[in-house]
């Protein structure tokens, strides 16, 4: 997509890799909560009471909540982990060939037929109403959450109370810990308050302010219970997507070969990317489909979208390798993770799982 301007929900995720492959690899790590010995903890979180209310929480609700938080260094020392060293401009970027066959491999395409066609009657008024195909929708669960057999068994109030506390990124956690307080008031019940470490829960893993905003009811039954309903999961998915600006009618991207002696440095960007830069930072300039087609590019395994549909170029693995055009649906994916290794394997899986 080009990204939606008023619904930037992508900023919460990090832009180098999913949150989900982050907590992945603790999931056989004990989880309980350890006592930091900090009483600090205690008296941070009652500080929150005020703010709370502020977005109507009542005293029941956050005394109900906040019983028996403890400070989680688990926590603390996964965030520690996650963030690592700040990438620099000469920092090499990593190839995509091995991603991409980890994470668009026969279990996930398999998994995702066999989803995909069991909800398809869902899946396609889902389809109607938001434009985004079924096969989208599904690579996005499979990612996320294989399906939902991994989401994550930490306490959220507990794990985004500790993140806030610890003061580091403290803009970003204690709005997320205040809209699980606003989750319960409004009938989300505390026990299924669990999820990654850094706060994304459910089938779709979203944070709780992403719940509020744009979680949907799919089966029904009044309630968005994205964390036991697949047909909720996919509803919201899709609503995300729909409000991250996706295109009706447009594919994600196509796979090309670059023709010998293209001249990259002539169409190389001239934006000046603020978010995600080195994601964004490695594109072309935008041109038509038909103008790259003109230049002698050639889809592979596949036929050219229409001429008029506008993408950029990207070439993960460098020249000489695999290379994309990617339109404006993309930058919807990059919306809901903004990683080029997340956002190809969600469309790639889309396409393997539409064959």
């Amino acid at each position: 997509m080009t990204r939606s301007k008023q619904f930037g929900f992508g900023r919460l995720f990090r832009s180098s890799a999913t949150i989900l492959s982050a907590w992945l690899l603790a999931a056989s790590a004990p989880v309980q909560a350890q006592a930091s010995g900090d009483a600090g903890f205690d008296t941070y979180v009652q500080s929150l009471w005020p703010k709370a209310q502020a977005r109507g929480v009542s005293r029941a609700t956050f005394d109900s909540v906040t019983a028996g938080l403890r400070y989680n260094a688990r926590v603390v020392a996964l965030d520690r982990d996650n963030l690592g060293i700040p990438p620099t401009p000469d920092t090499p970027i990593p190839a995509f060939a091995p991603y991409k066959a980890k994470h668009v491999d026969a279990a996930r395409i398999n998994g995702g037929r066999r989803v995909h066609d069991r909800l398809l009657p869902l899946l396609s008024r889902i389809e109607q109403r938001t434009g985004v195909p079924t096969s989208i929708m599904i690579a996005i669960f499979g990612h996320e959450t294989a399906y939902g057999a991994v989401t994550g068994n930490f306490d959220l109030p507990e794990a985004l109370a500790t993140l806030a506390y610890e003061g580091r990124r403290r803009s970003l956690f204690e709005p997320e810990f205040l809209a699980t307080l606003e989750m319960v008031e409004k009938g989300v019940p505390r026990s299924v308050l669990k999820g990654s470490w850094a706060g994304a829960f459910g089938y779709p893993q979203f944070l709780p302010s992403v719940y509020l905003q744009v979680a949907e009811d799919g089966d029904g039954d009044g309630v968005a219970r994205i964390w036991s309903s697949e047909a909720d999961a996919v509803e919201s998915i899709g609503a995300y997507l729909r409000r991250a600006g996706w295109r009706q009618g447009e594919p994600w991207g196509v796979a090309v070969r670059v023709p010998d002696g293209f001249d990259r440095v002539r169409f190389s960007t001239r934006l000046q990317p603020t978010r995600c830069p080195r994601v964004f930072a490695r594109y072309s300039r935008w041109r038509s489909m038909a103008e790259w087609r003109a230049d002698g590019f050639q889809p592979i395994g596949g036929r050219w979208p229409d001429g008029a549909i506008q993408a950029t170029l990207l070439e993960p693995d460098g020249p000489g390798k695999t290379a994309y055009l990617l339109t404006g649906n993309y930058r919807a994916i990059l919306d809901y993770n903004c990683s080029n290794f997340y956002a190809l394997s969600v469309g790639l899986l889309a396409d393997e799982i539409d064959r």
